[in-house]
């Protein structure tokens, strides 16, 4: 089982200097356990939510997807927002959130993987429960630790300022997914292959770089792979990254690479298992892209996918050349137009 800390939170999300704002569940830590829930894994996300009507939206999306959802106590505390601004489908945000989760109990004995990242393990005070916790479980050695920055400048004051906790944590951590624009902001100016090399040397077995356009960088003790982005008929980017943590971790528990007596089995993936995984995690992220908001594939999806492009593939080899692809590109990772976009949850 999966457990995931972190904030939920609604994004408002609208067009750069529109007055209509729509309302979406999101929050970096809650759209991994969502997009875990939907590729078929059991989880629980361990949040704070407020007993509002925003907190009941987000426990009734999750829960229609299958994430059991433990939301604290939430007396006399709201809710937290994220405006999310779109600008050509990208989002920028401004928060108003709250993280006082308080003190964590061990997780469950069935507890193969522990997941956090983003605002809940910067902001105060509930950081430094979600850190001890970290460290307890780093100790122990039981399970599979996944950190993913998700770096807020807007929250975090200056690289100089957030360096040393977020450092800290990937030494605590096995699994590492970064962007590179969040190694540029904490980094500037140095490459974020040397970064995440870095990184590896503090204590993960695996670091992985999404790099927008530039598609996709891992490293591990012995192997550095690198994997082009693809191109998307592209809506908007949000939850892209959190979907691809989804991807990466799913496809990890699927190769039996999971849980902490794996870890030296993960230290030694091969090139082919470590490729096949990544790809499935930028075609999960792509699919979330090709719709609005934090929507991410089910496992029926991505199966579907992924046949879509098999066929797709042999017909090229003996068919007539295929058409252009679409001009936009979702920064990372994409996917072809002809993949299926059902409809929306309700929300």
């Amino acid at each position: 089982m999966f457990v995931v800390i972190g904030e939920a939170l609604v994004d408002l999300v609208g067009q750069r200097g529109s007055r209509t704002l729509v309302a979406h569940p999101g929050g970096s830590p809650a759209n991994v356990a969502l997009g875990l829930a939907r590729l078929g894994d059991p989880v629980t996300l361990m949040t704070m939510l407020g007993r509002d009507a925003f907190g009941e939206m987000i426990i009734s999306h999750l829960q229609a997807s299958g994430v059991r959802v433990d939301g604290g106590s939430g007396e006399g505390t709201p809710t937290s927002l994220a405006v999310a601004t779109l600008a050509a489908g990208v989002a920028t945000y401004d928060f108003r959130i709250d993280w006082e989760i308080g003190g964590l109990d061990p997780l469950p004995i069935e507890t193969r993987c522990l997941h956090t990242g983003s605002l809940a393990t910067v902001l105060e005070p509930g950081r430094q429960h979600v850190q001890d916790l970290m460290e307890r479980e780093h100790q122990r050695g039981r399970v599979t630790i996944s950190y993913d920055p998700n770096v807020r400048p807007a929250l975090l004051g200056t690289p100089e300022r957030a360096l040393p906790g977020i450092e800290h944590l990937v030494s605590q951590s096995d699994v590492v997914k970064v962007s590179d624009e969040d190694l540029d902001w904490l980094y500037p100016g140095r490459p974020d292959e040397e970064m995440a090399r870095d990184w590896l040397a503090r204590g993960p077995v695996l670091v992985v770089v999404t790099r927008g356009g530039n598609g996709v960088y891992a490293v591990t003790a012995g192997l550095e792979v690198r994997r082009p982005a693809t191109p998307i008929d592209l809506v908007d980017t949000v939850g892209a990254g959190d979907s691809f943590t989804s991807g990466l971790l799913d496809g990890l528990r699927r190769a039996d690479l999971i849980g902490g007596v794996h870890r030296e089995a993960l230290s030694m993936i091969d090139e082919a298992s470590l490729l096949s995984i990544l790809d499935e995690a930028s075609l999960v992220a792509a699919i979330t892209c090709s719709r609005p908001g934090a929507n991410p594939p089910t496992r029926a999806e991505v199966d579907a996918a992924q046949a879509q492009t098999a066929t797709s593939a042999a017909s090229r080899t003996s068919g007539p050349p295929p058409a252009a692809p679409p001009t936009q590109a979702h920064p990372g990772v994409a996917v072809p137009s002809t993949v299926p976009s059902p409809t929306r949850p309700g929300i």
